[in-house]
């Protein structure tokens, strides 16, 4: 099969990925929707003229974003609803008030290289978050996306998949010692195994379902990441917040990617395999089919 292609790239934006887009009428919702790529994204997709729901922490962030959206889109179809996604609870209280179609989910919100936390039921922190969290979300809006006839959920991966694939026997670091980065790149990798095997079990439901990474972009995902290893990164060729959520944007609403499911993109582009050593491209694990039906199964266990 041919890779998926588009005439954007590293440098578009989520404006020009969307440009000419009407999305009247089709709801959405993005989770960390107030801070990073996630405001850039809930722009794009009010712009376009889509009702939006920000799925925040915080919701007095997300009301200020909200109502600064508003005021430069003209679209006051821009709604805040508050969620934890680390709490089961929190997530499933989203998902029981949310009523009639959903036609995008963009599993956008995230936790870096946090020091050890766990949850009340002794899970990982940022996989309970990046991972569990939005597994949990899109389970219980999967009646609502069905019910739109032909949804698209997006899985906000990244680059830090290469550092780990998911250990399906030792999830939460119990029988291994805890390192900040192996556990964000496991659960960034869990994000694109979501998008293999939720292909696959909504196809039937007219779901899409794709992984994306969005590239390097300075935001308050970096807050847990020390000040050495920040100045190591001084070299890095940075995204802005607008190229960031660009490929995000082309996967919720392009009509370039009409029917596509199941991908990794990056730079708004299905990636190419990885290279060993390089920092780009996807790792053969995270496209694993029986990895993604073990992860699902397991998922869906927990939560």
């Amino acid at each position: 099969m041919s890779r998926i292609t588009t005439p954007f790239g590293y440098e578009s934006t989520a404006a020009e990925v969307i440009a000419g887009v009407d999305l009247t009428g089709r709801r959405t919702v993005v989770t960390g929707g107030a801070s990073g790529i996630g405001v850039e994204t809930v722009r794009a997709l009010a712009a376009a003229g889509a009702e939006v729901t920000l799925a925040v922490r915080n919701t007095a962030a997300g009301e200020r974003v909200a109502g600064q959206i508003i005021e430069d889109t003209g679209n006051n179809h821009v709604f805040v609803a508050p969620i934890e996604l680390a709490d089961q609870a929190s997530v499933r209280a989203f998902a029981q008030s949310w009523s009639g179609p959903l036609h995008i989910l963009v599993n956008n919100a995230g936790v870096m290289a946090e020091p050890l936390n766990r949850t009340p039921e002794g899970w990982e922190h940022q996989f309970a978050t990046n991972h569990l969290g939005h597994f949990g979300l899109a389970l219980g809006l999967h009646d609502a996306l069905a019910a739109a006839g032909d949804a698209r959920v997006v899985s906000v991966s990244s680059s830090a998949h290469l550092r780990s694939d998911v250990h399906l026997d030792d999830l939460h670091f119990e029988n291994r010692p805890y390192e900040p980065w192996a556990a964000y790149g496991q659960s960034k990798t869990a994000n694109i195994l979501f998008a293999v095997e939720g292909a696959k079990r909504w196809a039937a439901d007219g779901i899409v379902v794709n992984a994306l990474m969005p590239g390097g972009i300075r935001t308050a995902l970096q807050r847990h990441v020390s000040a050495d290893v920040q100045r190591q990164w001084d070299e890095y060729r940075w995204k802005t917040t607008e190229q960031g959520a660009a490929t995000s944007v082309l996967l919720a609403a392009s009509p370039l990617v009409q029917g596509v499911t199941g991908k990794y993109f990056e730079d708004n582009n299905e990636a190419l395999p990885n290279v060993v050593g390089e920092n780009t491209g996807v790792a053969a694990y995270a496209l694993d089919p029986e990895s993604a039906l073990r992860l699902w199964d397991l998922s869906e266990q927990l939560v």
